[in-house]
Protein backbone atom coordinates (compact mmCIF):
# COMPACT_ATOMS: atom_id res chain seq x y z
CA UNK A 1 0.00 0.00 0.00
CA UNK A 2 1.09 3.36 -0.93
CA UNK A 3 2.46 5.20 1.94
CA UNK A 4 0.79 8.58 2.15
CA UNK A 5 2.28 10.02 6.03
CA UNK A 6 3.59 13.29 4.13
CA UNK A 7 0.79 13.76 1.78
CA UNK A 8 -0.90 17.37 3.76
CA UNK A 9 3.27 18.47 4.42
CA UNK A 10 3.66 17.87 0.38
CA UNK A 11 0.38 20.00 -0.58
CA UNK A 12 1.17 22.44 1.89
CA UNK A 13 4.86 22.80 0.34
CA UNK A 14 3.46 22.79 -3.16
CA UNK A 15 1.48 25.67 -2.46
CA UNK A 16 4.25 28.21 -1.26
CA UNK A 17 6.81 26.65 -4.44
CA UNK A 18 6.05 30.28 -5.88
CA UNK A 19 7.04 31.83 -2.59
CA UNK A 20 10.04 29.63 -2.61
CA UNK A 21 11.80 29.93 -5.69
CA UNK A 22 11.49 33.74 -5.56
CA UNK A 23 13.17 34.01 -1.92
CA UNK A 24 15.62 31.73 -2.90
CA UNK A 25 16.65 33.94 -5.85
CA UNK A 26 16.48 37.01 -4.14
CA UNK A 27 19.19 35.79 -2.14
CA UNK A 28 20.96 34.00 -4.27
CA UNK A 29 21.23 36.63 -6.57
CA UNK A 30 22.98 38.67 -4.23
CA UNK A 31 26.47 36.46 -5.01
CA UNK A 32 25.12 36.60 -8.70
CA UNK A 33 25.34 40.10 -8.88
CA UNK A 34 28.66 40.24 -6.70
CA UNK A 35 30.47 38.22 -7.79
CA UNK A 36 29.09 36.88 -11.19
CA UNK A 37 27.98 40.00 -13.20
CA UNK A 38 30.42 42.42 -11.54
CA UNK A 39 33.11 42.26 -8.59
CA UNK A 40 31.38 44.24 -5.56
CA UNK A 41 33.66 42.03 -3.14
CA UNK A 42 37.03 44.00 -3.98
CA UNK A 43 37.66 47.11 -1.71
CA UNK A 44 39.46 49.10 -4.51
CA UNK A 45 36.50 49.01 -7.22
CA UNK A 46 33.55 51.43 -7.38
CA UNK A 47 30.33 49.42 -5.59
CA UNK A 48 32.44 48.04 -3.18
CA UNK A 49 29.47 46.30 -0.74
CA UNK A 50 31.36 47.75 2.13
CA UNK A 51 30.74 51.18 1.27
CA UNK A 52 26.90 49.92 0.93
CA UNK A 53 27.00 48.69 4.57
CA UNK A 54 28.51 51.84 5.73
CA UNK A 55 25.57 53.87 4.40
CA UNK A 56 23.40 51.23 6.96
CA UNK A 57 24.81 53.03 10.12
CA UNK A 58 23.02 56.19 10.76
CA UNK A 59 19.74 54.92 11.49
CA UNK A 60 20.13 50.99 12.01
CA UNK A 61 18.28 49.50 15.09
CA UNK A 62 19.79 48.23 17.66
CA UNK A 63 23.01 47.26 15.69
CA UNK A 64 24.71 50.42 14.96
CA UNK A 65 28.01 49.12 17.38
CA UNK A 66 28.40 46.16 15.43
CA UNK A 67 28.04 48.20 12.10
CA UNK A 68 30.59 50.83 13.33
CA UNK A 69 33.17 48.03 14.67
CA UNK A 70 33.21 46.72 10.67
CA UNK A 71 33.45 49.96 8.89
CA UNK A 72 36.16 51.41 11.36
CA UNK A 73 38.00 47.84 10.62
CA UNK A 74 38.38 47.01 6.93
CA UNK A 75 39.75 43.56 7.17
CA UNK A 76 36.99 42.45 9.77
CA UNK A 77 34.72 44.33 7.15
CA UNK A 78 35.70 42.62 4.34
CA UNK A 79 36.15 38.84 5.66
CA UNK A 80 32.12 39.88 6.88
CA UNK A 81 30.97 40.51 3.57
CA UNK A 82 32.57 37.56 1.77
CA UNK A 83 31.33 35.23 4.41
CA UNK A 84 27.78 36.94 4.41
CA UNK A 85 27.47 36.66 0.05
CA UNK A 86 28.79 33.19 0.84
CA UNK A 87 25.65 32.75 3.52
CA UNK A 88 23.17 33.93 1.09
CA UNK A 89 23.81 31.48 -2.14
CA UNK A 90 24.40 28.55 0.18
CA UNK A 91 20.91 29.73 2.26
CA UNK A 92 19.30 30.91 -1.17
CA UNK A 93 20.80 28.15 -3.50
CA UNK A 94 19.24 25.53 -1.15
CA UNK A 95 15.75 26.87 -0.92
CA UNK A 96 15.08 26.86 -4.55
CA UNK A 97 16.10 23.54 -4.59
CA UNK A 98 14.35 22.72 -1.68
CA UNK A 99 16.70 20.99 0.31
CA UNK A 100 16.94 21.27 4.28
CA UNK A 101 14.36 23.39 3.94
CA UNK A 102 13.47 24.16 7.33
CA UNK A 103 16.77 24.74 7.91
CA UNK A 104 17.45 26.96 5.10
CA UNK A 105 14.27 28.93 6.11
CA UNK A 106 16.09 29.62 9.79
CA UNK A 107 18.96 31.76 7.67
CA UNK A 108 16.20 33.36 5.56
CA UNK A 109 14.64 34.87 8.62
CA UNK A 110 17.87 35.48 10.53
CA UNK A 111 19.22 37.16 6.90
CA UNK A 112 15.73 39.14 6.72
CA UNK A 113 16.08 40.02 10.27
CA UNK A 114 19.54 41.70 9.36
CA UNK A 115 18.18 43.19 6.94
CA UNK A 116 15.01 44.95 8.30
CA UNK A 117 17.56 46.31 11.18
CA UNK A 118 20.29 47.74 9.29
CA UNK A 119 18.60 49.55 6.38
CA UNK A 120 14.92 49.21 7.12
CA UNK A 121 14.65 53.32 7.04
CA UNK A 122 15.99 53.21 3.25
CA UNK A 123 13.93 54.04 0.33
CA UNK A 124 14.00 56.90 -1.57
CA UNK A 125 10.44 56.40 -3.13
CA UNK A 126 8.65 53.92 -1.16
CA UNK A 127 9.30 51.94 1.75
CA UNK A 128 11.97 49.46 -0.01
CA UNK A 129 14.29 47.93 2.30
CA UNK A 130 11.79 47.62 5.22
CA UNK A 131 9.52 45.89 3.05
CA UNK A 132 12.20 43.44 2.09
CA UNK A 133 12.85 42.86 5.24
CA UNK A 134 9.55 42.20 7.29
CA UNK A 135 8.36 39.75 4.33
CA UNK A 136 11.57 37.64 4.35
CA UNK A 137 10.85 37.20 8.28
CA UNK A 138 7.33 36.37 7.25
CA UNK A 139 8.44 34.00 3.97
CA UNK A 140 11.40 32.63 6.04
CA UNK A 141 8.81 31.43 8.99
CA UNK A 142 6.17 30.28 6.46
CA UNK A 143 8.54 27.96 4.44
CA UNK A 144 9.75 26.51 7.90
CA UNK A 145 6.82 25.98 8.72
CA UNK A 146 5.53 23.93 5.09
CA UNK A 147 8.72 23.04 4.16
CA UNK A 148 9.23 21.81 0.55
CA UNK A 149 6.53 19.76 -1.40
CA UNK A 150 6.67 17.83 -4.36
CA UNK A 151 9.13 20.03 -6.38
CA UNK A 152 12.27 20.00 -4.41
CA UNK A 153 15.30 17.84 -3.30
CA UNK A 154 13.70 17.23 0.19
CA UNK A 155 10.51 15.45 -1.84
CA UNK A 156 13.05 13.33 -3.90
CA UNK A 157 15.27 12.00 -0.45
CA UNK A 158 11.65 11.26 1.43
CA UNK A 159 10.47 9.80 -1.63
CA UNK A 160 13.63 7.32 -2.26
CA UNK A 161 13.59 6.71 1.61
CA UNK A 162 17.72 8.60 1.68
CA UNK A 163 19.01 6.74 4.94
CA UNK A 164 19.10 10.40 6.99
CA UNK A 165 15.01 11.13 6.29
CA UNK A 166 14.21 8.59 8.78
CA UNK A 167 15.31 10.25 11.39
CA UNK A 168 13.43 12.18 13.21
CA UNK A 169 15.62 15.35 13.16
CA UNK A 170 15.23 15.24 9.31
CA UNK A 171 11.63 16.85 10.53
CA UNK A 172 13.46 19.90 12.01
CA UNK A 173 15.83 20.87 9.17
CA UNK A 174 14.23 19.39 5.81
CA UNK A 175 10.44 18.86 5.37
CA UNK A 176 7.89 16.36 5.58
CA UNK A 177 5.53 16.20 8.03
CA UNK A 178 5.48 19.39 10.68
CA UNK A 179 7.39 17.61 13.86
CA UNK A 180 5.14 19.17 16.61
CA UNK A 181 1.86 17.51 16.10
CA UNK A 182 -0.85 20.36 16.90
CA UNK A 183 1.48 23.64 16.28
CA UNK A 184 -1.66 25.93 16.34
CA UNK A 185 -0.23 28.09 19.75
CA UNK A 186 3.38 27.91 18.42
CA UNK A 187 2.22 29.52 14.64
CA UNK A 188 -0.08 32.44 16.49
CA UNK A 189 2.68 33.29 18.89
CA UNK A 190 5.27 33.06 16.36
CA UNK A 191 2.80 35.25 13.48
CA UNK A 192 1.73 37.67 16.49
CA UNK A 193 5.62 38.53 17.15
CA UNK A 194 6.39 39.30 13.52
CA UNK A 195 3.65 41.07 13.10
CA UNK A 196 4.24 43.17 16.19
CA UNK A 197 7.45 43.77 14.74
CA UNK A 198 6.62 44.29 11.41
CA UNK A 199 4.35 47.69 12.64
CA UNK A 200 7.72 49.07 15.55
CA UNK A 201 9.34 48.73 12.72
CA UNK A 202 6.92 50.57 10.41
CA UNK A 203 6.43 53.17 12.75
CA UNK A 204 10.14 53.32 14.20
CA UNK A 205 11.66 54.16 10.48
CA UNK A 206 8.72 55.95 9.09
CA UNK A 207 6.22 56.64 10.96
CA UNK A 208 4.05 54.58 9.53
CA UNK A 209 1.41 53.28 12.29
CA UNK A 210 0.93 56.90 13.89
CA UNK A 211 1.47 60.53 13.57
CA UNK A 212 3.62 62.75 10.68
CA UNK A 213 4.90 59.91 7.68
CA UNK A 214 8.89 60.45 7.20
CA UNK A 215 11.18 59.26 4.90
CA UNK A 216 15.22 59.50 5.75
CA UNK A 217 15.78 58.75 2.09
CA UNK A 218 15.24 62.05 0.23
CA UNK A 219 17.01 64.92 1.19
CA UNK A 220 20.13 65.05 2.62
CA UNK A 221 20.80 65.95 6.52
CA UNK A 222 24.29 66.25 7.21
CA UNK A 223 25.46 66.78 11.43
CA UNK A 224 28.48 69.10 12.25
CA UNK A 225 29.94 68.97 15.65
CA UNK A 226 33.34 69.32 17.20
CA UNK A 227 33.52 73.18 15.83
CA UNK A 228 36.84 74.39 17.15
CA UNK A 229 39.62 77.02 15.84
CA UNK A 230 43.45 76.39 16.40
CA UNK A 231 45.90 79.07 15.46
CA UNK A 232 45.44 79.51 12.27
CA UNK A 233 42.88 76.71 11.00
CA UNK A 234 39.48 75.85 11.45
CA UNK A 235 38.28 72.13 12.21
CA UNK A 236 34.92 70.61 12.54
CA UNK A 237 33.58 67.27 11.68
CA UNK A 238 30.60 66.35 9.58
CA UNK A 239 28.40 63.18 9.16
CA UNK A 240 25.97 62.66 6.52
CA UNK A 241 22.77 60.96 8.37
CA UNK A 242 20.01 60.81 5.93
CA UNK A 243 19.48 60.96 2.21
CA UNK A 244 19.40 58.40 -0.30
CA UNK A 245 22.35 55.38 -0.29
CA UNK A 246 23.09 56.19 -4.57
CA UNK A 247 23.28 59.45 -4.32
CA UNK A 248 25.72 61.91 -2.46
CA UNK A 249 25.13 65.08 -1.20
CA UNK A 250 27.35 67.51 -3.72
CA UNK A 251 28.94 70.40 -1.27
CA UNK A 252 29.26 73.36 -3.27
CA UNK A 253 29.97 76.35 -0.22
CA UNK A 254 31.30 76.77 2.79
CA UNK A 255 31.18 79.94 4.89
CA UNK A 256 32.80 81.10 8.11
CA UNK A 257 30.73 83.81 9.50
CA UNK A 258 30.59 86.23 12.46
CA UNK A 259 27.94 86.45 15.03
CA UNK A 260 25.53 88.82 12.05
CA UNK A 261 25.94 86.10 9.80
CA UNK A 262 28.12 88.43 7.79
CA UNK A 263 30.46 85.93 5.51
CA UNK A 264 34.16 86.52 6.64
CA UNK A 265 35.44 83.76 3.98
CA UNK A 266 33.54 81.88 1.51
CA UNK A 267 34.91 78.14 -0.05
CA UNK A 268 33.19 78.19 -3.24
CA UNK A 269 32.62 75.06 -5.43
CA UNK A 270 36.03 75.09 -7.48
CA UNK A 271 37.63 75.53 -3.96
CA UNK A 272 35.93 72.45 -2.49
CA UNK A 273 36.18 70.07 -5.13
CA UNK A 274 39.93 71.01 -5.03
CA UNK A 275 40.47 70.44 -1.11
CA UNK A 276 43.33 68.35 -0.68
CA UNK A 277 43.34 64.77 1.19
CA UNK A 278 45.40 66.14 3.91
CA UNK A 279 42.55 68.50 4.80
CA UNK A 280 40.33 65.69 4.77
CA UNK A 281 40.31 62.85 7.46
CA UNK A 282 37.72 60.07 6.79
CA UNK A 283 36.54 57.72 9.93
CA UNK A 284 34.61 55.33 7.63
CA UNK A 285 34.65 53.18 4.29
CA UNK A 286 32.36 55.69 2.46
CA UNK A 287 34.73 58.38 2.56
CA UNK A 288 34.65 62.48 1.70
CA UNK A 289 36.29 63.13 -1.10
CA UNK A 290 36.43 66.43 -3.37
CA UNK A 291 34.14 65.29 -6.58
CA UNK A 292 34.84 67.21 -10.10
CA UNK A 293 32.55 70.33 -9.43
CA UNK A 294 31.72 69.90 -5.67
CA UNK A 295 32.78 68.17 -2.64
CA UNK A 296 30.96 64.92 -2.46
CA UNK A 297 29.27 63.41 0.94
CA UNK A 298 28.14 59.97 0.54
CA UNK A 299 25.28 58.57 3.37
CA UNK A 300 27.17 57.41 6.44
CA UNK A 301 30.24 58.63 5.73
CA UNK A 302 31.97 60.49 8.32
CA UNK A 303 35.37 63.44 8.47
CA UNK A 304 37.07 65.54 10.12
CA UNK A 305 37.55 68.81 7.51
CA UNK A 306 40.08 70.87 8.23
CA UNK A 307 40.20 74.60 6.63
CA UNK A 308 43.24 77.30 7.34
CA UNK A 309 41.98 81.07 8.52
CA UNK A 310 45.48 82.22 7.56
CA UNK A 311 43.95 84.72 5.10
CA UNK A 312 41.44 86.09 7.99
CA UNK A 313 43.31 86.12 11.45
CA UNK A 314 42.81 89.26 11.76
CA UNK A 315 39.53 88.78 11.79
CA UNK A 316 39.78 85.10 14.13
CA UNK A 317 37.85 86.85 16.82
CA UNK A 318 35.05 87.06 15.10
CA UNK A 319 34.25 83.67 13.79
CA UNK A 320 30.56 82.29 15.08
CA UNK A 321 29.37 80.11 13.08
CA UNK A 322 30.22 77.85 9.94
CA UNK A 323 27.75 77.05 7.13
CA UNK A 324 27.67 74.30 4.82
CA UNK A 325 25.42 74.95 1.46
CA UNK A 326 24.70 71.61 -0.52
CA UNK A 327 23.42 71.85 -4.37
CA UNK A 328 20.13 71.26 -3.88
CA UNK A 329 19.86 74.73 -1.42
CA UNK A 330 20.02 72.94 1.69
CA UNK A 331 21.76 75.01 3.92
CA UNK A 332 23.68 73.71 7.67
CA UNK A 333 24.74 75.87 10.49
CA UNK A 334 26.51 75.03 13.47
CA UNK A 335 28.17 77.57 16.06
CA UNK A 336 31.80 77.80 17.71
Amino acid sequence: MKNNTNQPADMAGLYTLSIRMVIGWTYFSAFWRRLILENKLDPDEGGYIGEKFNHFLPNALGIKPVIEYLITHPNALHTSMVTFTILEAIVGLFIILGSFTRLMSIGIFGLAFGILLGSGWLGTTCLDEWQIGVLGIAGGFTLFLTGSGLYSLDHYFLKNKVGFTNKKWFRWIGSGNFPIKNPKILVLVISLFIFGMTLYTNQYFHGGVWGSLHNKSVKPEIEISNLNLTHSDINFEIYRTEGADVYGSFLIGIHIMDKNGTVLKALDHHELSKLKSENIKNHYVAKVKPGKHSLIIPLGAKADLRLSIEDILHQKDKIYSIKLIDISGIEWVSKL
